[in-house]
């Protein structure tokens, strides 16, 4: 039987693949587009020369989306005035697992978000 032994990212994709998951801070910055465009970008320039971005990106990706879809039922919720409280929330957890995942992706671990639409396969 022949197995298949995962290859190693190099510091270069690693790299890449932190890029990817931090890209996703430029959200904080333009919200609701920007959570999405910046691992976009960063996975659409390296997902078919390197593998281990082509994960992370896509990871990164979808749970982005699923944030921004999130975000977007947050804010419609604003006006029963519990949607306040819940978007800060949804930024609070969205901060913490980015940068749980930019940590793994560094260490050269495929980092897979506990909530997510896997829309991007």
């Amino acid at each position: 039987m022949n197995q298949v032994t995962p290859t190693v990212p190099t510091p270069q994709e690693r790299n890449w693949a932190v890029l990817c998951h931090l890209s996703a801070l430029l959200g904080f910055v333009v919200w609701g587009v920007g959570i999405v465009l910046g691992p976009l970008l960063a996975w659409l320039i390296k997902k078919d020369t390197m593998p281990f971005v082509d994960d992370q990106g896509k990871e990164a990706l979808n749970f982005q989306i699923t944030v921004l879809l999130a975000g977007i039922v947050c804010s419609a919720l604003v006006f029963v005035l519990i949607g306040i409280p819940l978007l800060v929330a949804l930024g609070i957890v969205d901060l913490v697992f980015i940068v749980i995942a930019a940590i793994k992706a560094s260490e050269g671990v495929g980092y897979r978000y506990p909530v997510s639409l896997r829309l991007i396969k």
